[in-house]
């Protein structure tokens, strides 16, 4: 594990151990996820700014809003990220409501999908990415063997954020959806599993490869194949790392983090430690091959974990996607 990963561990740790001061009556596992959104942008937390976004937001938004709860220090801390927060939430507001008009239903879900479509796009493109965001929902609807819910709307809205087919979406979801689930047990998960893939236009070797990493996995008893992680599965097998030397980057980091304070067996679970040491290496190897980090739907991504009380690492995807992309580009 090179230096540059270690001091976003270290800093992540160190962040974890700050937010602590501002934030005491939030979720830990909130907490968490505010300080590794920060590391991720290689900055140390702001808990004054995080406070000042979390206060515009309260005044913004209902008591009742899937805006509120633990999801309002979550989308405190990704509007804290931003050059302009205020018009971001005002943005985001404007989005949410757009969704509710093609007949979404309110939750802190579609908050967190908003989100993404108003930092993913500007307001000119608003009304085409609620469009397919519907469309692709309507898609994953008439599936018979899976019931689509709230849960669903962040990928979605990632989706409707892409310029993948419609049209082709069902078919390949069907297909991967066949190959996966002779490998891995749990179905939601799986489903989840193969949004990551068909967001990332992944082939067919990339799904083999993916086993084979599950497999060195285990052998190091890290259990990415467990219905909270597998999405983060696809991410890593997508990165553009040699099977063997994923599975050491994984091993180490996760061997730091556990000696790291509030970070420890007791006080976080082995799949969400997983998760965090998922979500900062693929944002360090995605800088590697000098492809930018859309931070903002990586951290939606993991904000749906605490949404769904989830460990998934679903928007890491995007920084493996892109990791991917410039890795074949140079092979090309």
């Amino acid at each position: 594990m090179d230096s540059k990963m270690t001091e976003k561990l270290a800093l992540f740790s160190e962040n974890t151990q700050s937010i602590k001061k501002g934030f005491r009556w939030h979720d830990s596992t909130t907490r968490r996820l505010a300080a590794l959104l920060y590391a991720l942008e290689s900055k140390t937390i702001d808990s004054e700014e995080i406070q000042r976004c979390h206060i515009m937001l309260k005044k913004n938004t209902g008591v009742f809003s899937g805006f509120r709860g633990d999801m309002s220090l979550c989308i405190a801390t990704l509007l804290s990220l931003s050059e302009h927060p205020k018009r971001l939430l005002e943005n985001t507001i404007d989005v949410y409501g757009k969704l509710t008009d093609v007949k979404f239903r309110k939750s802190e879900y579609l908050a967190i999908a908003a989100y993404l479509i108003a930092s993913g796009t500007d307001n000119a493109g608003y009304p085409l990415a609620v469009e397919r965001t519907k469309a692709f929902y309507d898609e994953l609807k008439s599936f018979k063997w899976v019931y689509a819910g709230r849960d669903d709307y962040i990928f979605m809205a990632m989706l409707g954020l892409s310029d993948i087919d419609i049209t082709s979406f069902k078919g390949r979801i069907e297909a991967l959806y066949k190959m996966l689930k002779r490998e891995f047990r749990d179905k939601s998960s799986v489903l989840s599993l193969t949004q990551v893939l068909v967001f990332c236009n992944a082939s067919d070797e990339a799904v083999e490869r993916m086993v084979s990493l599950s497999d060195a996995m285990k052998t190091q008893k890290l259990r990415y194949d467990k219905s909270f992680t597998l999405p983060a599965l696809g991410v890593l097998a997508l990165l553009p790392v040699d099977v063997d030397t994923t599975v050491q980057l994984i091993a180490e980091a996760s061997d730091f983090l556990m000696n790291q304070a509030g970070l420890r067996r007791g006080s976080v679970s082995a799949q969400e430690r997983l998760l965090y040491v998922a979500a900062i290496t693929a944002s360090e190897y995605s800088c590697r091959e000098n492809a930018s980090i859309l931070t903002a739907a990586l951290s939606t991504s993991i904000t749906n974990i605490i949404v769904a009380q989830q460990i998934t690492v679903m928007l890491t995807m995007i920084a493996a996607s892109q990791a991917a992309t410039v890795a074949m580009s140079a092979q090309s």
